[in-house]
C-alpha cells in the first residue's frame, strides 16, 4: 500500500486541484493572452542552469513567435568530457552556446522529446518535478532531453497541445537542416564552420543541438497526458515518413497514458477514487480540454483504439508502456500495448506494484525506489534503439 506521506499528499493535492479546476471552469477566458500559457502561477518551477554541477546543463528557448510554446534543453556532461574543444573538466564549468571549431569531432547524442503530465490543464516543462525527472533520464540514457512547454487548457483547448508537439518535432528537423547548411556555405565545395543567420545577423541555429544532437535517433517520451501527445506525434511521424528527415522517431515511451473512453473498464470502476488523479477530477480536465461542442470521450485525443484511426498500428514505432497498479487509467494502457503486440510491434509493458498515477514524475514521489527503478528500466529498453550497436538487455 502507498505510504502515509503519499496518502496525506494525495488528499492535499486533490483539494488543491479541484479548487483550481473549478476556478478554471468558472473563469471567463475572453481576456486571456492570445499566446496562451504553459504553466500555472501556483506550481513551483526551477530556473534553467547552464552549469554541470549536477551532471546536466539546461537552457530555455521560446521557439514559436505566435504562441507561448517553449522548450527546456537538458544536456548531459558527457558531451563536455568527450569534447576536444574543451580542456576544462571542472564540473562547475558553464556551457554556453558556441560554434564548434572546424575539423573537431563532437559527441553526438540521441534526442528525446519529453512531454509533461498535468491533465492538459497543469504542469510545466520547468516545474521542479519535471526538471528532476528530465535530468535523471538525460543522465541514465545519455541523451539530450528536449522538454516541451506546450499550451494548457482551457485557454488553449484541443488541438493546441498536439499542434505544439508537432511544431517542436518539425523545429527539431529544421534545426538539423540549418546546422547542415551552416557547415556548407559558399560554393558547396568548401566545408567551413558557420551558423546560419537571419536578416538581422542573429543565429537561427540552436548551438547545443547543432553540436551534439542526432535527430536520426529521436525518442518520444510522455507522462500522463504527455503520453497522449507522444503517441499522436508517433502517428504523425509514421504518416510523414521521409518528409521528416533527418528526424527519425525510433521509439516511444508512454508513461501511464491519460487514455479514456465511453465504455468504462474494470480499473475505471474499481479504482475510480485512486490517489492524486481520481476519475472525477480527470473528467473535469477532459471537459476543459476537449472541444465544448459535441463532447465525446471517444475523441481521438483520448481513445487510441477507436475504429478506423490511422495509421494502422502495425506501422507504429516500438512502444514501451508504463502502468501503475493503483491507477484507474491502467486498463486502457494495457489494452493498447496488447494491440500493438498483436501486430508484432515491440511493445513491452512494465507494471509497478502498489504504484499510483504519475508515480515516477510527481515531485513528492521522485525519490521513491519505484520512481528510480522506473527511470532505470526505461533507460535499459530505450538504449536498444538509440545505441549504434544495440543493447544487450530488453524486455
Amino acid at each position: 500500500m502507498p505510504s502515509l506521506t503519499v496518502k496525506l499528499s494525495s488528499i492535499f493535492f486533490k483539494f488543491q486541484q479541484r479548487h483550481k479546476l473549478n476556478n478554471l471552469t468558472q473563469a471567463p477566458l475572453h481576456n486571456v493572452d492570445p499566446f496562451g500559457i504553459t504553466s500555472r502561477h501556483e506550481e513551483p518551477t526551477i530556473p534553467s542552469n547552464p552549469s554541470f554541477n549536477d551532471g546536466v546543463a539546461t537552457k530555455d528557448i521560446h521557439i514559436d513567435p505566435y504562441s507561448s510554446l517553449c522548450v527546456r534543453i537538458f544536456l548531459p556532461e558527457t558531451v563536455v568530457n568527450s569534447n576536444e574543444d574543451n580542456d576544462n573538466k571542472d564540473v562547475n564549468f558553464v556551457y554556453r552556446g558556441y560554434c564548434p571549431r572546424t575539423g573537431k569531432k563532437h559527441k553526438k547524442l540521441p534526442v528525446m522529446l519529453q512531454f509533461h503530465g498535468g491533465a492538459f490543464v497543469g504542469g510545466s516543462n520547468d516545474s521542479v518535478g519535471n526538471d528532476v525527472f528530465c535530468r535523471r533520464i538525460a543522465k541514465l540514457c545519455d541523451v539530450i532531453v528536449v522538454a516541451v512547454g506546450y499550451r494548457l487548457a482551457p485557454e488553449s483547448r484541443y488541438p493546441a497541445a498536439f499542434e505544439d508537439g508537432l511544431k517542436v518535432l518539425n523545429w527539431l528537423g529544421k534545426q538539423a537542416n540549418l546546422a547542415g547548411c551552416g557547415r556548407w556555405i559558399g560554393n558547396g565545395r568548401r566545408k567551413i564552420d558557420a551558423h546560419v543567420f537571419d536578416g538581422f545577423g542573429a543565429s537561427m541555429v540552436e548551438p547545443w543541438l547543432a553540436a551534439h544532437g542526432d535527430p536520426s535517433r529521436c525518442v518520444l517520451l510522455g507522462a500522463s497526458c504527455g503520453a497522449n501527445i507522444a503517441d499522436y506525434l508517433a502517428r504523425k511521424a509514421v504518416e510523414a515518413g521521409k518528409l521528416l528527415d533527418p528526424v527519425k522517431v525510433v521509439a516511444q515511451v508512454l508513461m501511464y497514458p491519460f487514455f479514456i473512453g465511453s465504455n468504462p473498464t474494470n480499473s475505471e470502476i474499481k479504482l475510480a477514487n485512486s490517489y492524486f488523479y481520481d476519475k472525477s477530477m480527470c473528467m473535469l480536465a477532459w471537459k476543459l480540454f476537449l472541444p465544448e461542442e459535441n463532447f465525446d470521450l471517444d475523441h481521438p485525443a483520448g481513445n487510441p483504439l477507436i475504429p478506423g484511426r490511422e495509421p494502422p498500428l502495425k506501422f507504429m514505432p516500438p512502444t514501451l508502456t508504463v502502468v501503475a497498479e493503483k491507477d484507474w487509467m491502467r486498463d486502457r494502457a494495457i489494452a493498447y500495448s496488447e494491440e500493438l503486440r498483436k501486430v508484432k510491434i515491440d511493445a513491452p509493458l512494465l507494471e509497478y506494484k502498489d504504484a499510483i498515477h504519475e508515480f515516477a514524475t510527481l515531485n513528492v514521489l521522485l525519490q521513491t525506489p519505484q520512481a528510480q527503478a522506473c527511470a532505470e528500466d526505461i533507460a535499459i529498453w530505450v538504449k536498444k534503439y538509440i545505441s549504434h550497436r544495440g543493447h544487450e538487455f530488453s524486455y
